[in-house]
């Protein structure tokens, strides 16, 4: 028998109660625990990264990493097969909306592959979209992210559309949002550079914690400077003196900043609004 046989199950057992025993622990608790695990060489820094973030998906919303409508790529109803082509070409997706005229209802989901095997088989005939069309997958911006991803698995879909209270489309998301929380950024090599600081309209603002000071202050028309940090992130960690936890959230220059995705080691997403208090207010900060 070789020596280096894997653990047995009762000693992958014993790791697992300490971990996550029958009895719930808190947050801070549970936090803790992977601390030790990792400093134990239990685990190791990634998969303590992929357990937090777990943990995380049950505390987002949708709301938090839909793609906006107005950053969707979607299809009108009345699209040709060259214009049809010709947008899934450009935009390298695999999944296309499929819009009515006036752009205010979903008819369905297209898939690329579909398209191609049509004009694989006829190319004179134009595309009926009719014959390929797929139903959309519909949830609420205030879905948690954790009910998603099971709805997804379930359904067997792989994105859905976003509406928001008035049943309007309010964004997009896809399963692969919902996988990102949880092992972080997928990239591939179609995956273009994207905007640092997302409008999502009514005053919030998505933005990527590594965003320069200076690009933010342009974005916003203001001037915040700090000789010791240069990015988002570091203005926020300052304003805590520590790490925030995520969902924490801190008033800082006339802006409230809401932590949406954070590890042991780092800010990742925030969420910015504008607020009417001056410049000089005091700070104030929560955390959940």
């Amino acid at each position: 028998m070789s020596e280096d046989k894997p653990p047995s199950r009762s000693s992958l057992s014993k790791i697992f109660d300490k971990l996550f025993p029958k009895t719930l622990k808190p947050r801070a608790q549970l936090m803790q625990a992977l601390e030790e695990a990792e400093e134990n060489l239990v685990i190791d820094p990634y998969s303590r990264s992929v357990i937090e973030g777990a943990l995380q998906v049950e505390s987002l919303k949708v709301r938090d990493v839909m793609v906006p409508r107005s950053k969707m790529i979607m299809i009108n109803s009345e699209a040709s097969t060259k214009n049809l082509l010709q947008v899934m070409v450009a935009s390298s997706h695999s999944r296309f909306p499929i819009h009515n005229e006036e752009q205010d209802s979903i008819l369905g989901v297209v898939l690329a592959k579909d398209l191609l095997a049509h004009l694989a088989n006829n190319q004179d005939d134009e595309f009926n979209y009719r014959e390929y069309l797929r139903d959309a997958l519909s949830v609420p911006e205030s879905k948690p992210l954790g009910a998603l991803l099971r709805e997804f698995q379930q359904n067997k879909s792989h994105m859905a559309i976003v509406l928001d209270e008035y049943g309007e489309i309010a964004g997009l998301v896809t399963l692969e949002d919902v996988i990102e929380q949880i092992v972080g950024e997928i990239e591939d090599e179609h995956d273009q550079e994207e905007d640092n600081i997302i409008d999502y309209g009514d005053g919030r603002y998505l933005l990527q914690a590594n965003t320069p000071l200076i690009e933010f202050n342009e974005f916003f028309e203001t001037s915040i400077t700090h000789e010791d940090y240069d990015t988002v992130a570091g203005l926020v960690i300052s304003g805590f003196t520590y790490l925030p936890e995520q969902m924490s959230e801190i008033t800082l220059h006339g802006f409230q900043f809401k932590v949406l995705k954070t590890d042991s080691r780092r800010i990742h997403l925030l969420e910015v609004q504008r607020i009417t208090q001056s410049i000089e207010a005091p700070i104030e900060s929560s955390s959940t």
